[in-house]
Parts: structure tokens; sequence; C-alpha cells
């Protein structure tokens, strides 16, 4: 046995021992537990065969219902702003929607002579130290300690900033929802963000999230975050490929191994609103972003967020009212 084939097996041993770890992940560890996952692109077929693939169609199955029916008309904002209503293409699955927090891109691309297709399902990143939650005012937007960022559609105004402030621009609005039309229908907000949660609810349970669990190729894996991240290492080793999501924004809980540079793929994806790029990113800082500061020194950010307060008090009260009438 030569040395480079010695590798390539030491190497093959420990990833099947370390994709035998990731068979479930433990309440413990969904509530305490730093988790990452791992997108293995050399996998990933986009599941050809299907009309829609597997990862979307669990997603979208296990999503639905969660976003009410929008108010007609929606509130036109003033000044006037772009009102984005999806509740009528909530079967779209080319791109991000508030119906459709996961999507595949294609990339055709020749690589080391070949012509080759690359598969890449696409959805939040999960920052380590995202701007989007550090920067919401009303703190809708949350990092726990698993590594899930979770906006709470309880919370959030659709005022689309953590969109601006994320470097894919992952989160996708539906106008017409949510607390601010309680609130400031037409001068605050303007619907809820939505995007992918990593199915927090079901990680508390013990279960993988659903996009996850539903992929036929086995392309998808969720650990502890050092045994996906020496996983994503010895993959990238072994087929003298590539990781993105390791340094990107700082570092994030998703990682996707692939054969082709991502530079090379990110030229050849189709780019553009919902449909994120894959360009290196550096760390953006939310107290130093010219948008940020102005967000926060909003006089009518600082009205909004004592209306919020006071409904807050308001329902509580309301609710241990009817528990002494009972």
């Amino acid at each position: 046995m030569n040395r480079r084939t010695f590798f390539k097996t030491a190497g093959a041993t420990t990833l099947i021992g370390t994709a035998s770890l990731l068979g479930g992940v433990s309440p413990a560890q969904a509530k305490e537990g730093k988790l990452a996952t791992l997108i293995d692109l050399t996998k990933c077929n986009g599941c050809i065969d299907r009309k829609v693939p597997a990862c979307v169609a669990a997603c979208k199955e296990s999503k639905k219902g969660s976003i009410p029916e929008p108010v007609h008309p929606i509130p036109v904002p003033f000044p006037t702003r772009k009102v984005e209503d999806w509740s009528k293409k909530k079967e779209v699955i080319n791109r991000l929607t508030p119906y459709n927090l996961i999507f595949v891109q294609k990339a055709k691309v020749t690589s080391e002579g070949k012509e080759k297709t690359i598969f890449i399902p696409r959805r939040c990143m999960h920052c380590d130290n995202p701007a989007c939650a550090t920067l919401c005012p009303f703190s809708a937007n949350h990092k726990f300690k698993n590594g899930a960022v979770v906006i709470d559609q309880d919370k959030c105004f659709g005022g689309a900033k953590c969109k601006t402030l994320c470097p894919w621009e992952i989160p996708q609005r539906q106008s017409g929802v949510g607390i601010y039309l309680k609130v400031m229908p037409t001068l605050m907000g303007n619907g809820v963000m939505y995007k992918c949660d990593l199915c927090y609810d079901r990680l508390k349970e013990g279960k993988k999230p659903v996009c996850i669990e539903a992929c036929p190729q086995k392309a998808m894996h969720i650990g502890p975050r050092k045994d996906i991240y020496e996983m994503a290492e010895v993959l990238a080793k072994n087929i003298g490929g590539y990781i993105y999501g390791k340094e990107e924004n700082g570092g994030t809980s998703t990682l996707y191994v692939s054969s082709v540079p991502f530079s090379e793929l990110n030229k050849a994806i189709e780019k553009g609103p919902g449909r994120p790029g894959l360009p290196p990113v550096k760390r953006r800082l939310a107290g130093t972003e010219p948008l940020g500061k102005a967000v926060l020194a909003s006089p009518a950010l600082g009205v909004a967020v004592g209306l919020v307060g006071a409904l807050k008090s308001l329902s509580k009260r309301k609710e241990k009212l009817s528990e002494k009438e009972e």
C-alpha cells in the first residue's frame, strides 16, 4: 500500500466513523450543544427523478399552514415601499420565498476537462455571529446555543433589515401578516420575514431537520459541530475538494463540500432575488453598518418598540384575568 492509498483509506475510515455518530440528535444536544450541518455536493443529484426535490417537498409539507393568510387589501406602507405577497405563488420552488425555505440550484461547469452538473441545496447558513440577529431592534431574530438562527414571527415587523444585512439575502418577506397590522400598519413594518429555522422544534425533540431526513442520497448530515467540521475536512481531502461556510461571514453552522471550486460554482449558478450566490464573504459587523446605525436611531422605531411592549403587557394581563375567572 503506497502513502497516498494509505491516507485515502485512513481518511475514509475516519469519515465512516464520524458519519456513524450522526444518526440522531439528542434533546440535550439540541438545546445546549452546538450543532452543524454538512451538505455533500458530490452526492446531491437534485432529485432529477422527482417533480420536486425531496428536501424541498419535505420542508414545504412541514411548514404548511405556518403563515397566516394575509389581509386584503394589504396596507401600502408610507413612504411607499414594496409590498410582497407570495400567498398566490406558494407553489414556486425555484427560489427562496416565504413559502419555500429551501431550493436547489444547478451549476453546469467544466472541471478537469469534463463537464459536470452540480446541484446545490440552498437555505439559511445559520451563521455563528449573525448580523441579522444582532441588528434586529425587536429581538425577533435569535441565535440559539445549538447553532440555529430563528425568526420569531410574533415579534417580526417585516422591515427586511435582516435581509439587507445577510450576505446571501436569505430572509424573504410576506406582507399583510404579523404584529405590524396591530401597531403601525402603514408607518412601521411591512409583514413578516421568513427563512429556514433548522427545524428548531424538531431538534428539541431529538429529531433531524426534515430536509436531512428526507434526502434519498444521504447528501445532508447534522451532528455535533466538531464532528461535522472534521467530517467536512476529511471528505474534502479525500476528493481533493473544497469547503464553503467554514470561514464565510466569520463562520457558519452550514458546510458545503464540493469537488469543484466554489468560485466556479458561483459563476455558473443563476443569481438574483431569492437566488443567492456563493461568493467569498467577510464578516459583517452590524454595529459598523451605516444601515444598522440608522435603524437603531430611528424615532419611529422607538415608538413601535414601546407599542409592542404595551401589547405584550396587555396580552399577559388578559391571560391572568382569564385564569382567575376559570
